[in-house]
This record gives C-alpha cells, sequence and structure tokens, in this order.
C-alpha cells in the first residue's frame, strides 16, 4: 500500500513537472516566432471592475447601438476550447469578464499563437462588448497581446488554494484562486484610510516617529536587537512609538497620531505576529475617560461606514456595538469570570501562586503580573461585546497615572472585544519624579529576570521635566481590529505576507 501511494505521488510530481515544460516549449515558441512575452506596458481603455460595473445591465441591443470597443488587461482563469473557437475569462482584482475568439475574426496566424495561451497568463485583450444567449457580458476578441506568460500550472480550479500554510507563503497564489482573501485586504485598506480620515477632521496631524530605538521602551515586551556598524551601537526595532509621540505633546503638538509597524520579540499564535499595525494617538487636555468616548465613536463609525450597520459577526457570534459600551474595574472583572473572592486580592502570596501553576512557569512573577495571568486565563474569552476594563493594577502599568481614588490602580483601560485586546489607553503619567520611580521599578524587575521590562530612558525624563500637559493616550491593534470586521480567527488571515518559519 505505501509503495503504491509513493508511486501516486510520483506520478503527480512527473505531471507536474510534464505541465511545467509543456509551458516552457510554448514560451520557447512564441520567442521564436517574435512575441514580446514581457513587454514594458500596455495601452488600456478599461479594467475588468470597470467594464462589468458600466456594462452589466447594458442589453444585447444597447451594446450594439453604442458599440463599445474595450482595451482589457486581466488574467486567464478559464478556458473552453472548441476547435476554432474558445471561450475564455480574464480576471483583475475585484471581477471577471469572458471573453470570446474565434479565428475566422482575428485570423489563422493570431489564432494560432493563441493555441500557446495557458491558464494564469496575462493578456489584452481588444474587442467590442456583446452578450451571449444566456446573457453574460462578453468581449468579442478582435486582438490580443501577451502582457505575460505564466510557466506554473494555476492550483485545480474547483478545489484552489487549500492549504494554509501554502497560502501564507505563496500569497500570491491565494490572491489569484481565492477572491474573497482581497476583499479582505480592500477592507483593511478602508479601515486605515477611516482612520486617516477620522482624525484629520478632528484636527490631528500625523507623524512619524523612528523605527529603531537606543532604548526600548513604551510597552513592556521583549525587543528585537540590532546592531548599526557606523555608530558601533546596539538598536532596538521598537515595541511602541508611545515614548516619542509624548515627546511631540511636550513640543507643542497637542493632538498627534501615527499609523506604524510594531516589532516584539514574542511567540507566534492567532492572535499575535512579531511584526504588527498599531494606530497611536495622544491628546493633550485629556485623559482616559476621553479616550473610551473617543473609541467608541471611532470604531462605530468604521463599522457603520464598511459595514453599514451597527454589529460584527465574529466565529459564529454576533458583536453589538450600540453605545455605551460597557465599563467594568479590572478587579469588579475578576471576581465575575474567574470566582475569585475580593478578599483573596489581599493574599498577595497565594495569587502569585495560583498564577503561576496557571503558567507552569517558575520564574518571578509580581503581583500584578499574576493578576494579569489570571485575568488572560479567565476573563478575555467571555467577553464577546466591547467591554472597558478600568484601573488594572498600577504596577503593571509604569506610564499611567495612579488613579485619583485608588492609587494602586493606575488610570488605565483595556478594550475587550471578542475574546480579545483590541485597544489600551491610559491617562498619562507626566510627573517626572514619579516616572523615574517606575522606570526604577522596572530596572529591579529587570534584574530579577524579568526580560520584558527596560532601562530608564533619561532623555524622556528630562523631556517630562519641561511640562507634559495633561493627557490621554491610546493604542489599537489595527490587525486584531481587521480579525474583527473580516470575522477572521487569525490574524495571518488579515496580514498579506505573515512571518512563519522558513522551510
Amino acid at each position: 500500500m505505501a509503495d503504491k501511494k509513493e508511486d501516486e505521488q510520483d506520478t503527480k510530481e512527473l505531471k507536474k513537472s510534464d505541465q511545467v515544460i509543456a509551458r516552457e516549449e510554448k514560451k520557447n515558441k512564441l520567442a521564436q516566432e517574435g512575441v514580446d512575452l514581457f513587454p514594458h506596458n500596455a495601452e488600456i481603455s478599461h479594467q475588468v471592475a470597470e467594464i462589468v460595473k458600466e456594462h452589466s445591465s447594458d442589453s444585447e441591443e444597447d451594446l450594439k447601438k453604442r458599440g463599445v470597443k474595450v482595451k482589457v488587461p486581466g488574467r486567464i482563469l478559464f478556458m473552453r476550447r472548441m476547435g476554432r473557437a474558445t471561450f475564455f475569462h480574464i480576471s483583475d482584482s475585484r471581477d471577471k469578464l469572458q471573453v470570446y475568439i474565434r479565428e475566422d475574426r482575428v485570423g489563422e496566424n493570431l489564432y494560432h499563437l493563441f493555441s500557446c495561451i495557458d491558464i494564469g497568463d496575462i493578456i489584452l485583450v481588444e474587442g467590442g462588448l456583446f452578450k451571449t444567449r444566456t446573457g453574460e457580458l462578453t468581449v468579442l476578441a478582435e486582438s490580443f497581446t501577451f502582457l505575460a506568460k505564466c510557466l506554473y500550472p494555476l492550483p485545480e480550479k474547483w478545489h484552489g488554494l487549500q492549504d494554509v500554510e501554502l497560502r501564507y507563503r505563496k500569497r500570491y497564489l491565494d490572491l489569484i484562486m481565492n477572491p474573497e482573501i482581497k476583499q479582505i485586504f480592500r477592507l483593511r485598506s478602508g479601515i486605515i484610510a477611516g482612520i486617516r480620515n477620522f482624525f484629520d477632521e478632528r484636527d490631528y496631524i500625523e507623524v512619524e516617529t523612528p523605527m529603531m530605538h537606543a532604548i526600548p521602551g513604551g510597552a513592556l515586551a521583549r525587543p528585537f536587537k540590532t546592531f548599526h556598524n557606523a555608530l558601533g551601537i546596539d538598536l532596538y526595532l521598537r515595541i511602541a512609538p508611545e515614548l516619542y509621540l509624548k515627546r511631540l505633546i511636550v513640543g507643542g503638538f497637542e493632538k498627534v497620531y501615527e499609523i506604524n509597524r510594531n516589532f516584539r520579540n514574542e511567540g507566534i499564535s492567532s492572535e499575535h505576529n512579531p511584526e504588527f499595525t498599531m494606530l497611536e494617538f495622544y491628546e493633550a487636555y485629556c485623559d482616559y475617560n476621553d479616550m473610551m468616548d473617543m473609541t467608541e465613536e471611532l470604531i462605530c463609525g468604521l463599522c457603520h461606514d464598511l459595514l453599514g450597520k451597527e454589529e460584527l459577526t465574529f466565529d459564529g457570534r454576533t458583536i453589538s456595538l450600540k453605545r455605551p459600551w460597557k465599563r467594568l474595574k479590572f478587579k469588579e472583572a475578576l471576581t465575575q469570570y474567574s470566582g475569585m473572592a475580593p478578599s483573596r486580592f489581599d493574599n498577595k502570596q497565594e495569587i502569585i501562586t495560583f498564577a503561576s501553576d496557571l503558567t507552569g512557569d517558575k520564574g518571578p512573577l509580581s503581583y500584578g503580573n499574576a493578576l494579569d495571568v489570571i485575568f488572560d486565563k479567565f476573563v478575555k474569552q467571555n467577553l464577546d461585546h466591547p467591554t472597558f476594563i478600568m484601573n488594572p493594577p498600577k504596577e503593571i502599568s509604569p506610564l499611567a497615572k495612579a488613579d485619583r481614588d485608588n492609587p494602586d490602580e493606575a488610570e488605565r483601560f483595556e478594550l475587550i472585544m471578542g475574546g480579545m485586546e483590541i485597544a489600551n489607553a491610559f491617562s498619562e503619567l507626566s510627573d517626572p519624579a514619579e516616572q523615574r520611580v517606575r522606570f526604577e521599578q522596572q530596572v529591579e524587575e529587570r534584574k530579577k529576570g524579568d526580560e520584558e521590562a527596560h532601562p530608564i530612558d533619561e532623555d524622556y525624563v528630562e523631556a517630562l521635566e519641561y511640562g507634559l500637559p495633561p493627557t490621554g493616550g491610546e493604542g489599537i491593534g489595527i490587525d486584531r481590529l481587521v480579525m474583527l470586521f473580516a470575522d477572521k480567527k487569525s490574524i495571518r488571515e488579515v496580514i498579506l505576507f505573515p512571518l512563519l518559519r522558513p522551510k
């Protein structure tokens, strides 16, 4: 049985090789006949999608009367040869269009060249529009031009490209064979454009901050390390732009935002990619309550504009975005979803031991980090509808002001939707002396083995000494937001080229 399977696999590989050889022979034959298979440009009149949108509702009589002529490029995705005539479909990034080519229309020589065309080739078709008996909009070809020869057979038509890892490794094939994938990235583009629109209309200025930092900061995360040869110094790919954006608030820009790439040297999962896209925005004279209001307005507006409704469907569940969104204290959420009695919060060592057992990691764990572990394990998965989790422990929020009513807690929130953290925001810590103390605490945690804690950024502390006004700041994960809008459970589905282990 094993030998038979191996023989079948060998036959498939041989057939694949034969197909490639046949395509290369056609390419060589066309080259010998003087055909330029890879021209420098193409004179086009329409894209496929434009023709379909403009003329799908036209009657055959209207098309004849108007005599619409087109020069349209596209990739061939289907072909049905019938001797001296052929029907085929060409496709662009949005739609497909049928083409009908006949030998008596284009001439024997050109039709002979057409016999060297394969599914996957990109061509330019010139001709008039008509409708077939079944009412399908079609180009009656008068001429065609090669634009690119496809030297490998595309995946089988009916099953498409199903292998998940292959789809990510060869995203170009995924986009060719699975048109619905293109819609995810059109939606992603629409979300980013909508975000820019939102902040531009509110007089924010879009800025760019460094992607290589001498001192990693702005979040608790492990950085990627690199080396600058000319300067002879270690640098770190940014884990967050926060400290630079707040320097700009100190400098007098009251409203700033950046759509940026961040890099965190952490594990890969359905919700994590080491390189990801983040929106960060900061506004002077605000606090985290203002950030909550603005977050509701932003995400609800995106949903209305892009999806035309006030709800999302995610993993078979309906997520209502109707305002106002739920606001829940961190410890109240722990009590509600983990079953912990409020009295247990006073026994810090018990909390640390319990969290260590959950992670299986016997390394150093602070009380605040232990509560965060328990939150991740028991609370997040229960929060489908948008919920602001407010006032976590101050010790895991080194850049946030202490809560004005409870100094052990931070004026900070996390927005949880669909069981995922989507946003994180603070009333930004502006007291330079307090910021130094917080940084020094991080240094102590680093000495104990916490690789996500970082050294003191002296320049940032000095910037605060020039005066940071009351400021609200927030980061929103673009990739996870797209996951929710596109109803995709894996972050790799919404990143065009996710990081993969080399073969």
